[in-house]
């Protein structure tokens, strides 16, 4: 009796894993069949196929979260958007560029010029 429902238990666990394979095999056949007739669609009208993108600005969930609560006082207004701020320009690569700290002590890495591309 035992042995059986070690089978039985298989048998229904390997139907489940089945039905779970072939059901996300579907729906990703599905969808790339739907890419494929609009972008035949695309190609038909002579329109550029556009990707599928979710557009998702992170600086908009950010607003909207420093927008509720104490990081807002009521009688401030609201903020203009501002540009990205730019960095500054000090010297030939600026202060972003500066060296690591540490690598002075590196004495296993012997610096060595670019090679050049490779024609083919």
């Amino acid at each position: 009796m035992n042995r059986l429902a070690g089978w039985l238990l298989r048998a229904v666990v390997l139907v489940a894993g089945l039905v779970v394979f072939l059901s996300l095999l579907t729906a990703v056949l599905l969808l790339a069949a739907l890419w494929g007739l609009r972008a035949l669609w695309a190609r038909i009208t002579g329109r550029p196929v556009m990707p599928w993108v979710m557009g998702v600005d992170p600086r908009t969930a950010w607003r909207a979260a420093a927008g509720r609560g104490a990081w807002r006082r009521q009688s401030q207004a609201p903020a203009e958007p501002e540009q990205p701020p730019t960095p500054p320009q000090t010297g030939a690569a600026g202060p972003l560029m500066r060296p690591l700290p540490g690598t002075d002590e590196v004495t296993d890495v012997k610096p060595r010029p670019p090679r050049e591309p490779k024609e083919d």
